[in-house]
């Protein structure tokens, strides 16, 4: 956070055409040096025990820890996305978001190469809420840091450069809708101190057992609270933002956002349910149970009709957190270890094939580079005309449909054992058969890429080198989780522990 108010000072004070490269320095060793605290702080944890920070509004536990260090890896290769430049000397963000798209305004900002450097400050400031987000430990604090995680997306997510009107009605969506989510998120919050007295979770669990006769209040609370948290996964009925801000937001920040913000909300999602609604499993076992299954068919149903990259993905991932909560919804210690690694592997495939995203194009009919080529039929033909760029392609789609030697097969192999050990097996038969049916859309890209002859229009474009490093980093890591699991397994199972 301090490296976000900086970036803010460096925006105002700093001359325009040095911002860029101090921004980027000042993000990557602001997001180094926060994991490198995370693994020390793991260490000290390790020996001398969790503990409550700031009277208790923050836990610092094994869980807060592995999801704060998914969240800064997956933050530190989104930005590595975010920072690259095409050969073109362009980036993924407007000249000016405050520009009206196509006045004449924009068009000599653009002339001139402006560059947005305020995205800088404002990834590092929803990189602070997503790790404030799980280590949250009373209901206010988990309430600023979901705004605080939420207010620069909305910003974000109207910056493209391209398709600038589509980016600007994404990101009003996604900001309307996020408010209807926080104000159920503040009457849960009302409900729940109504019930207790009290805003720290560990009062409120023990007032679970201990207050009698206003169960409806307590479930009530926990259920407006979880809308809240629902809303942010994109678990069905709360998606409706999703397909459509994935594809209008700058393509690096649907990478980030799509990894970043799903590792935030389960962690917050976990320590709210096993310290607050484990009372209540029961109760809420019919609601839940809905929404999985509903979240599961839809993601699968409506992926399988897309024909836009962006939107596949955006589906995919609804998909996919159906998947994660059956973990979440064990109430298992293995469900913990198993929500994060599932989380692990679907956020270095999803920062990956973003990244390729980014790196396909279209071209007019004089040769010129415009935007992203997210039409399925232009990916067709990429692996005659990049086969390196098709092959990672291939590895995160893998991944996503849980085929072996991959991340995502491991992924979800414990996601779902834990599911069973939970006693949830009708939901991972669904999950089994959702997940082969997902299966479909991934292999038809595949096929496209592989076994179609070039499209014409498409070509795929050289940048800085930035986005490519993440993409062989995202690959080699999707392919070591499913080849070599074992070392991070045993490292997350460690952190299946929550401080109530």
């Amino acid at each position: 956070m301090g490296a976000a108010v900086l970036g803010v000072l460096v925006e105002a004070f700093a001359p325009r055409g040095s911002r860029r490269p101090v921004q980027l320095t000042i993000s990557a060793l602001a997001l180094a040096g926060a994991l490198v605290a995370v693994v020390w702080r793991w260490t000290v944890v390790d020996s001398d025990g969790a503990q409550e920070l700031v009277g208790g509004q923050l836990l610092e536990d094994p869980f807060t820890l592995m999801a704060q260090g998914i969240v800064l890896i997956s933050a530190l290769l989104a930005l590595f996305v975010i920072a690259d430049r095409a050969q073109t000397k362009e980036g993924a963000f407007a000249a000016s978001a405050a520009a009206r798209p196509g006045s004449p305004e924009e068009r000599e900002l653009i002339r001139a190469e402006v560059q947005q450097t305020e995205v800088y400050p404002l990834v590092l400031f929803a990189v602070t809420g997503m790790i404030a987000f799980p280590a949250a430990g009373d209901l206010l604090t988990l309430f600023i840091a979901l705004e605080v995680l939420s207010l620069p997306l909305y910003i974000l997510s109207g910056m493209a450069r391209r398709k600038r009107l589509i980016s600007q009605e994404a990101a009003l969506k996604y900001f309307l809708l996020g408010a209807f989510s926080s104000a159920f998120f503040l009457m849960g919050l009302v409900l729940l101190y109504g019930f207790s007295g009290s805003v720290r979770f560990s009062e409120v669990a023990s007032a679970t057992t201990q207050t009698v006769g206003m169960d409806w209040m307590l479930i009530a609370g926990i259920v407006l609270v979880l809308i809240g948290l629902l809303f942010k996964v994109g678990a069905v009925p709360f998606h409706s933002w999703t397909p459509d801000v994935y594809q209008g937001a700058p393509t690096p920040i649907t990478g980030f956002m799509a990894a970043g913000t799903k590792v935030a909300a389960f962690g917050a999602m976990l320590r709210f349910l096993y310290v607050i609604g484990s009372s209540m499993a029961e109760d809420l076992e019919i609601l839940l149970w809905a929404v999985i299954i509903a979240t599961m068919l839809v993601g699968t149903v409506m992926g399988i009709i897309q024909n836009d990259i962006k939107r596949m993905l955006a589906y995919s991932s609804i998909a996919h957190a159906g998947f994660v909560l059956i973990a979440v919804t064990s109430f298992e210690a293995s469900g913990i270890s198993a929500t994060l690694f599932y989380l692990l592997a679907y956020s270095v495939a999803t920062i990956g094939a973003f990244g390729v995203v980014t790196l396909v194009r279209e071209k007019d009919a004089a040769g010129n580079i415009t935007g992203e080529a997210t039409s399925l039929e232009a990916w067709a033909g990429l692996g005659k005309t990049n086969p390196g760029l098709a092959t990672a392609m291939l590895i995160f789609l893998l991944s996503f449909a849980g085929i072996p030697l991959t991340g995502g097969f491991v992924g979800k192999f414990v996601a779902f054992a834990a599911g069973i050990e939970g006693g949830a097996w009708p939901l991972v038969v669904i999950a089994v058969l959702a997940s082969a049916a997902t299966a479909f859309f991934y292999f038809r890209l595949v096929v496209l890429m592989f076994f179609e002859e070039p499209a014409e229009g498409t070509t795929t474009i050289s940048s800085e080198g930035m986005s490519l490093v993440t993409i062989v980093l995202c690959a080699i890591a999707t392919i070591a989780l499913g080849v070599v699991p074992g070392p991070i397994m045993e490292l997350i199972g460690q952190a299946a522990v929550l401080l109530p």
